[in-house]
């Protein structure tokens, strides 16, 4: 039988495949309950308990049969090897093309021996970079998929540099490179190598304190930064949410630090508008999106 996926299943089909366990339900003396998903999408299962206990991130193979929003499955074994990208929200290009995109969008504008070396000490950094390109923006936010935190920082470096030129910033460097680092902390606030979350230093801290963080730390290792450009590089981290009641510690104090926060703000904002769009079933109004605060007219 051919493998089917989640978004294809309907009402009779038999069901061969493989899914990852995203979270449990209900445990009864027969029956567990838990959400199912692939790369796709997800839907409830009942599972026939067969004495093998399953975790929230186990993949499994199962055979049953898809009723009305629910699988009923019968028969189910864990698989000890698989794909994370075959069952978690992924970017629909290969990640080794954004990659090359911001590598190239940085040589082509980092002159200054201080932001290159700050930019090295992240982007040289093989387990930085490894985590780096599974990053996500958020859980349910904007650019909630593997891959999702390197399309957001390529796309706020685009839009920091035409921002940086078109209104002649002095420190049109800083603001890119501020563009590039302005969500680094999200490589630790969230876990990527199963269904996503927020890790217990991303409850406790937030991004904007693990990025200023690893900024801190990266500063530490050279003696050639400024303490302008510190105080500069920084104010693009701390203050890149634009309003203290947007869960920034300040509101923006310089111009790089404004370019920062529109740049963050309009990719966000915008990605979030398309998965709307991908999401509706057909022209004219969508449904009510809380994150935008407003159906849209498609």
């Amino acid at each position: 039988m051919e493998k089917i996926f989640i978004k294809d299943l309907r009402k009779g089909n038999e069901v061969l495949g493989e899914f990852m366990i995203l979270k449990n339900l209900f445990k009864e003396i027969e029956y567990i309950g838990v959400i199912l998903g692939d790369k796709t999408g997800d839907i409830k299962a009942k599972i026939k308990y067969t004495g093998v206990d399953l975790n929230v991130g186990d993949v499994i193979n199962v055979k049953g049969t898809s009723l009305d929003n629910l699988l009923q499955i019968d028969e189910y074994t864990k698989v000890e090897s698989f794909d994370l990208y075959e069952f978690l929200p992924s970017i629909n290009r290969p990640i080794e093309d954004i990659m090359k995109e911001i590598t190239d969008l940085s040589n082509e504008e980092f002159k200054d021996i201080q932001v290159k070396t700050l930019n090295d000490y992240f982007f040289k950094d093989k387990d930085f970079v490894d985590k780096f390109k599974k990053g996500i923006g958020g859980v349910s936010q904007h650019h909630n998929y593997l891959g999702g935190l390197a399309e957001h920082t390529l796309n706020s470096m685009y839009i920091a540099k035409n921002l940086s030129y078109r209104y002649n910033l002095a420190h049109k460097e800083i603001a890119i490179l501020g563009a590039k680092l302005h969500d680094i902390g999200k490589v630790y606030e969230y876990y990527t190598d199963g269904p996503f979350s927020v890790t217990t230093q991303g409850d406790m801290e937030g991004h904007i304190v693990i990025g200023i963080g690893l900024l801190e730390k990266a500063l530490s290792k050279e003696d050639i930064y400024s303490e302008e450009f510190k105080m500069r590089i920084k104010s693009c981290i701390i203050q890149h949410h634009g309003k203290v009641e947007f869960g920034s510690p300040k509101v923006p104090k310089t111009e790089e630090a404004y370019v920062v926060h529109f740049a963050d703000y309009v990719d966000a904002m915008m990605n979030k508008i398309q998965q709307v769009r991908e999401n509706s079933q057909s022209p004219g109004w969508s449904e009510f999106d809380r994150r935008l605060g407003t159906r849209l007219y498609l």
